[in-house]
């Protein structure tokens, strides 16, 4: 059924026929009436991707104990959030996740660090687990460190890393909002080394984190300037102790329309929803894809539980959808 709205109409027109859609359009699309936005961005996503999802799984590394002050974060020392500390785990015990995210179903595994960088140590363990998960054949690897160096994306690029993951968080505008310690152009400038080292790049954003519409529009211009892959939308998860505990969640009529106008503002870039899918859409979990997503996260997040794997699956096999498998 095509839409009945003329913005949406005149989007995917404009995408169509290769061009790229305008902020101001962007701005007109957030407006649009939902039914007609997820319409439209679920046709941007059979015709860029089918009826395919990308699962992905991340570990948490090494936990707690960053000096930023990310307002999101539980894992910062600045705030009283209780959280699970641990040093870096070990090759073996990654390769070891690796392989239960292989078991779950996903294409791509995470390893995450806490803190702004990893150290010379750190970055070599990682290195070292991504050539055994490369050399085992379970998943393709990822890596999300901080910021990071020349020489450290490529030595993880010859390491055998498939994509580096840096989340640009929001807005340029918004930023200084929820982080002090560091700017949005340092997170701007570690996706820009990942991609000359010739890594792919996986950066998206948190949403519900006190950010405009022109925020949203803006990130995901952002995104679209630096020529990323892949976008995982986050929702905020609030957590007690942090300065952001008393927020409250997005109801999923806006994390639907978030997902849908990133569709249209990305079209050939893959949209992953992540973490705090379940706070945020709850039983509307299975509209992401007709939202225009192509892949989610699964498992645990960072500190917090996720979904059992055996939800998702049925809901995969009740909407039909293929699950990409690492080869």
């Amino acid at each position: 059924m095509p839409s009945t709205d003329g913005t949406v109409s005149h989007a995917l027109a404009a995408i169509r026929a290769g061009r790229k859609i305008s902020r101001l359009a962007a701005l007109r699309l957030a407006k649009a009436p939902l039914a007609d936005l997820m319409r439209g961005a679920d046709a941007l996503r059979r015709e860029r991707f089918g009826d395919r999802v990308s699962l992905c799984a991340i570990v948490n590394a090494r936990a707690g104990l960053c000096a930023e002050d990310c307002a999101f974060c539980a894992q910062s020392t600045r705030h009283a959030a209780r959280t699970p500390v641990h040093p870096m785990r070990s090759a073996k015990t990654l390769l070891e996740a690796a392989r239960k995210a292989r078991g779950m179903g996903a294409f791509r595994f995470g390893i995450v660090t806490s803190g702004r960088a990893a150290g010379r140590e750190d970055a070599a363990r990682v290195r070292g687990a991504v050539r055994a998960i490369r050399h085992n054949g379970p998943v393709s690897p990822c890596a999300s460190l901080g910021a990071l160096r020349e020489e450290d994306a490529r030595a993880l690029r010859a390491a055998g890393l498939a994509r580096y993951h840096h989340n640009l968080e929001t807005s340029a505008r918004f930023f200084p909002s929820i982080c002090a310690t560091h700017l949005w152009e340092d997170r701007v400038r570690t996706v820009r080394t990942a991609k000359r080292a010739g890594l792919e790049v996986c950066a998206g954003g948190i949403f519900g984190l006190g950010e405009t519409w022109e925020d949203r529009v803006d990130l995901a211009l952002a995104l679209r300037e630096l020529g990323v892959e892949s976008v995982p939308v986050n929702f905020l998860m609030p957590v007690e102790g942090t300065p952001l505990e008393k927020r409250r969640p997005l109801r999923p009529p806006e994390a639907l329309r978030i997902i849908a106008l990133f569709r249209f503002v990305l079209p050939r870039a893959e949209i992953r929803v992540a973490g705090g899918r379940e706070l945020a859409l709850g039983q509307a979990q299975e509209r992401i894809f007709a939202a225009g997503a192509n892949g989610m996260m699964v498992g645990d997040y960072l500190t917090t539980r996720g979904r059992g794997i055996g939800d998702d699956r049925r809901m995969l096999e009740r909407l039909g959808l293929e699950v990409e498998r690492a080869v």
